[in-house]
Formats: C-alpha cells, sequence, structure tokens
C-alpha cells in the first residue's frame, strides 16, 4: 500500500467486504488506536466478533469500568504527614496504579492519558498527592462522559486551580491565566471566536475559588472574593458567574468547541492530517448529543473510514504507547512492578514524563516523538526489555509465532507473520522480507529447512524469534501503529 494514498470511506459503519476484510491487521489497528494492543492469541476470538460489535463491547466496557480503588491517603492534607509520610513515595506508587490500569483496561486509560494530555497540568507545580489523586480520578470518571460537566468539574479541581492561578484570582486582583487557556487550550482553539476583553471580562466572572485552609486540602468558593459585577463575555452581559461562563461558552461557540475536540479526537485516533469531511460528521454527533463524549467516538470507531487501509500504521507511537504496545504485543500477561517503573522512566527519558506534560499545551506528539536522539533510545529501551524477556520467558516469544502459525516448518512464512503482526501494514516489498527471513533463520544449517525437519519447537526457536524481533525494533514502521 502506498502510504501516501489518501483514506477514503465515510462515517457509514464499517461492513467487510472482499475488499476490505475484516482481519488480523484491522483487528490489531482497532486495539493499537483504542489500546495499546492485542495479543497475538487474542486476535482469533477478536475476529468473531463483528467490527461494530467489539467497537460496542470495547465502549460499552469502559464506560462500566469501575474507578480505582481510593489511596488511603486520597484526602491527605500537609498536617497529615506530619514528617511519618513520603508524598514522593504517595505519588509514585498512583503512577503505578495508572500503568496498571493502563495495561489491563486500555481504551479507558488511552483516553485519560488523551484528556491528560487536554486538560494539562504539572504535578511539579502543585505537588500535593491528593490533588493528583483528585486530578486523575476526573480523567477517568470522564473519559467517555459529558464533555461540559468535564470542563466544568476540571475547572474546579485543585490541581488546575493551583497550577493555573485560579486559587489568585480574586475580585481584588483578577488573574486571566485560567481563562486565557480555558479558550484557547480546552475549548476553542488559538484566536478562535475571542477577543482579550472577553479573557479579561472571563477572569472575573471565574474569581472566587481561593478557599484553601490547608496546602493539599479542597479549594472551595468564597463569595466575598467574587466579583458580582456586570460583565460582557462573547457578546452576553450580565452579572456572570462560573456556571454562566460554561453555559455562554456551550450556547455561543459550539461550533468552535466541537471543532477544536473532533479535531484532537481524530489526530489522536486516526491519523495526523484530518479528512475535513469526516470531521464535519464527527462535531455534528457531538453537538447533537449535547456534547457527550461517547457517541462520536462511538461513531468514528466503527466507521468505515477508520477501518480504511491508509489509516493504518500512520501514527506514531508515545513513548508510553511504545512501552506498553510491547508488552502487551510480546505476550506480558501481567506487568510487575519492576516493569512499570521501567516503562514510565523509559517514556520520561523520551519526552514523556507522565503528569508532567512539557508545557500547559501539553506533549506535540507526532514526530515531535522522534528525533535523532530519541529514536536510538526507543531502540536501545526495546531492546532492553527483549533482552529481559528472553532471559525470563522465552516461551513469550515462541508463543507469539505458535500463535500467528502453529507449528509451522517453514522459516519464511514464520518470519512472515512476525512481520506483519509486529509492523503495521507490513514490508513494502519481498526484498525486506527475505532480509527479515534470513535473520530468523539464523545461523541454523540450511539443510534442515530444506528437508523439514525444522520447526517451532526446536529448542532454537525462541532465539530465532528473539534475533528477528531485535531487527524489526530498528525498523522505522515499528515506531508506528
Amino acid at each position: 500500500m502506498n502510504l501516501l494514498e489518501c483514506a477514503t470511506g465515510t462515517l457509514a459503519p464499517y461492513v467487510p467486504s472482499e475488499e476490505r476484510p475484516w482481519n488480523r491487521e484491522r483487528v490489531q489497528h482497532l486495539y493499537r488506536r483504542m489500546g495499546f494492543g492485542i495479543a497475538a492469541k487474542n486476535i482469533a476470538a477478536a475476529l468473531e466478533e463483528s467490527p461494530t460489535a467489539l467497537v460496542n463491547r470495547m465502549i460499552d466496557e469502559a464506560i462500566n469500568l469501575p474507578l480505582p480503588e481510593a489511596p488511603y491517603w486520597a484526602n491527605y492534607t500537609r498536617s497529615d504527614y506530619e514528617g511519618n509520610e513520603d508524598y514522593i513515595e504517595q505519588s509514585n506508587a498512583w503512577i503505578m496504579q495508572w500503568g496498571r490500569d493502563m495495561f489491563q483496561h486500555g481504551f479507558r486509560e488511552k483516553l485519560a492519558l488523551f484528556w491528560h494530555n487536554h486538560f494539562v497540568t504539572e504535578l511539579d507545580a502543585y505537588v500535593c498527592p491528593s490533588w493528583q489523586y483528585a486530578y486523575h480520578k476526573l480523567l477517568q470518571e470522564y473519559a467517555l462522559g459529558d464533555f461540559k460537566t468535564f470542563l466544568i468539574e476540571m475547572g474546579k479541581t485543585p490541581a488546575m486551580l493551583v497550577y493555573l492561578n485560579g486559587v489568585q484570582n480574586t475580585r481584588l486582583e483578577p488573574n486571566e491565566n485560567y481563562a486565557r487557556e480555558l479558550f484557547e487550550l480546552f475549548t476553542l482553539g488559538r484566536d478562535n471566536g475571542y477577543t482579550q476583553q472577553d479573557i479579561e471580562e472571563t477572569a472575573r466572572a471565574l474569581t472566587g475559588w481561593n478557599d484553601l485552609e490547608e496546602v493539599c486540602a479542597p479549594v472551595f468558593f468564597r463569595p466575598f472574593t467574587h466579583d458580582s459585577g456586570e460583565k460582557t463575555i462573547l457578546g452576553r452581559t450580565g452579572n456572570w458567574n462560573y456556571m454562566d461562563v460554561h453555559t455562554i461558552l456551550f450556547e455561543e461557540r459550539a461550533d468552535e468547541i466541537a471543532e477544536l475536540i473532533c479535531t484532537k479526537f481524530y489526530k489522536q485516533f486516526v491519523a495526523p492530517q484530518v479528512e475535513e469531511s469526516i470531521l464535519v460528521g464527527m462535531k455534528e454527533t457531538f453537538k447533537t448529543n449535547n456534547f457527550n463524549i461517547a457517541p462520536v467516538l462511538r461513531q468514528l470507531f466503527q466507521s468505515e473510514h477508520f477501518f480504511d487501509a491508509a489509516n493504518i500504521g500512520v501514527v506514531i507511537k508515545s513513548p508510553i504507547e511504545h512501552m506498553l504496545m510491547i508488552a502487551t504485543e510480546w505476550g506480558v500477561e501481567e506487568l510487575s512492578d519492576e516493569f512499570v517503573r521501567f516503562i514510565f522512566y523509559t517514556s520520561s527519558v523520551l519526552g514523556q514524563r507522565i503528569f508532567n506534560p512539557v508545557d500547559v499545551a501539553g506533549w506535540q506528539g507526532d514526530r515531535t516523538w522522534i528525533d535523532s536522539s530519541k529514536l536510538p533510545a526507543r531502540w536501545q529501551h526495546a531492546e532492553g526489555i527483549l533482552g529481559a524477556v528472553y532471559q525470563q520467558q522465552p516461551e513469550l516469544l515462541l508463543g507469539i509465532a505458535l500463535s500467528l502459525v502453529g507449528n509451522s516448518n517453514d522459516p519464511y512464512a514464520v518470519s512472515r507473520a512476525i512481520v506483519d503482526y509486529l509492523i503495521p501494514n507490513g514490508f513494502q516489498n519481498e526484498d525486506t522480507y527475505e532480509r527479515a527471513a534470513i535473520v530468523f533463520k539464523s545461523e541454523i544449517p540450511e539443510n534442515y529447512y530444506e528437508d523439514g525437519s525444522w520447526n517451532l519447537y526446536w529448542e532454537e526457536a525462541p532465539t530465532q524469534v528473539g534475533l528477528l524481533i531485535r531487527y524489526l525494533i530498528r525498523q522505522p514502521d515499528f515506531q508506528l501503529a
């Protein structure tokens, strides 16, 4: 397939056909975009479901998934520590919890990560584990919920109030930080349908969230510090308050809000270059459903456009996606604490430090994940995982091949199946497949392949799979999902 080919199809549900079959490639595409990959042994079961049924099940499971149990320190304030508790240890423990959740509950946590990069806060700025937990809980709770309520609740959470200076925003000394990002980053987009005066007036309307009795405690509304005077916001004048701001936003700028959020959905889950005709339909669905998130994503993931071959393997994996897909697709069934720590350490090295995006605009993604220093680092860390898996659980590597082709004695069929499983769209020419087969065949004499005596139960087979995966790690397309 020509990767420059334009995607076709509409938002109509994808119906498998001879030209567009429901196959392993499309199952993997779905799981890589809606989560962090699928193990080879689980693909056959996924193919038993229709694409529409599978998407609906994955979304319904995410909606009904209980939130993680609150940690014992969820409501700790500064006075609860008294020198006997380590807030850094607590914060790190919750990061570990999220890593395990990502691995076990792909879609909801993929969305929570998406929203973390939309409603950006930085743990380094607010520090408190209780605030970190409250912020993260919102990301999970509203991942597929009502975007308007999500926005309202996010603006009141202490992590956001501290990070964007809402706690300093009073009638005597208005602070415009949150008002500016509310328009620019969270709802409308830069310089899109608002003015500096709108920012200033909105900041006045948002005043009052200053009642913080103690560090790490909840922040409450304080009427005394709220500006109750008349304001004009997006052309409407009144004694507006916090809730009024959001009502005005969604009534006066519904198109702009739908445009920004649906564009971000498309770039995250489909392709870096947005197809405008698809965006139009997504926006209409978002607005028609009163800005509920689930219907627009349900429509998108079920669509023939999403499953078009030109949209497969065109998104560069973020560091966290990269590491978690490795674990999933190599057959790891449970992440050890050591593995989770390695994932987040590696992601940080590669530019994605969880709970600490680079700035208020978040990680920009796509090609920013790859440069002359990050790409070799991605290879090295992936090879580090490969070495650990080979030493500790070589049967996992063999399991990939057995799940794909059974106990084949054809090295070309085995190597090709592994390539097609780990490389989206496979290789584009037969010479590259041939080189992969040579790597896979390793040092085993050719006569054992020729007479059919070699098969995947040979003692050397896990080593052969490992050598091939090491070769694939350094292929450009391995970085894609």
